[in-house]
């Protein structure tokens, strides 16, 4: 059975509709930077995205095509996920979408190298004629985060961050934003076939102890 990072690790995937103190250990993505509206039709956002999905299947279906890579594994793939950021805020401010700083990424295992990345590269601009040069492996590194599972449109988001960030605050936490820490959205619906009020959307804040560390 292929692995399965949302069940093998409910814990950063699955959270309940209530707020939670998680730490998150370092994890491999691969990931596009861009700027702008993410509802644009044709804005740099969705452009990324399916860069990703391309670099992703190319990956996950190497086999098929005769490419052995070491440690290799049948998986899925897991699902969109994005940091969000605006000059001069912490968090973010929904009403201003052209103002996005965003990382869209996918999860990747560990067994994707640097030179498996560059193999990927090359083949998906080989067999799919794209430019994928905006694309970079990264591996980032949360650890300690607030999160919680929102259920609805995504404009409705800044009431269940309120909860989330309250309780943080509540229970001896305080948000931790900086340039490598930022707000965190995780997809676990698609928006094409998923009414907009059953949508599920992880969201992750981090954040550090009350005059403490990390």
């Amino acid at each position: 059975m292929a692995f399965d990072f949302k069940k093998e690790y409910k814990e950063f995937y699955l959270p309940s509709g209530k707020p939670g103190i998680v730490t998150v250990p370092p994890m491999k993505y691969l990931a596009v930077r861009g700027f702008g509206n993410p509802n644009d039709e044709e804005g740099d956002y969705k452009k990324a995205v399916g860069l990703l999905y391309a670099l992703a299947y190319t990956i996950k279906m190497s086999p098929k095509g005769g490419h052995m890579i070491e440690g290799y594994f049948e998986y899925v793939v897991p699902p969109l996920e994005g940091l969000w950021y605006q000059e001069g805020i912490s968090g973010v401010d929904y009403s201003r979408k052209d103002e996005f700083h965003w990382i869209s990424m996918i999860r990747v295992p560990d067994f994707v190298t640097e030179d498996v990345f560059q193999w990927a590269v090359r083949e998906a601009e080989r067999k799919k004629n794209i430019d994928v040069s905006k694309a970079e492996l990264l591996t980032a590194d949360e650890g300690l985060c607030v999160q919680i599972m929102h259920v609805g449109a995504f404009d409705d988001e800044p009431a269940t961050v309120k909860v989330m960030d309250d309780f943080a605050l509540e229970n001896g936490y305080e948000l931790d934003f900086s340039p490598i820490r930022l707000h965190h959205e995780i997809y676990l619906s698609d928006p094409r076939k998923c009414a907009p009020e059953k949508l599920r959307t992880v969201i992750r804040h981090p954040v550090r102890r009350r005059g403490g560390l990390r």
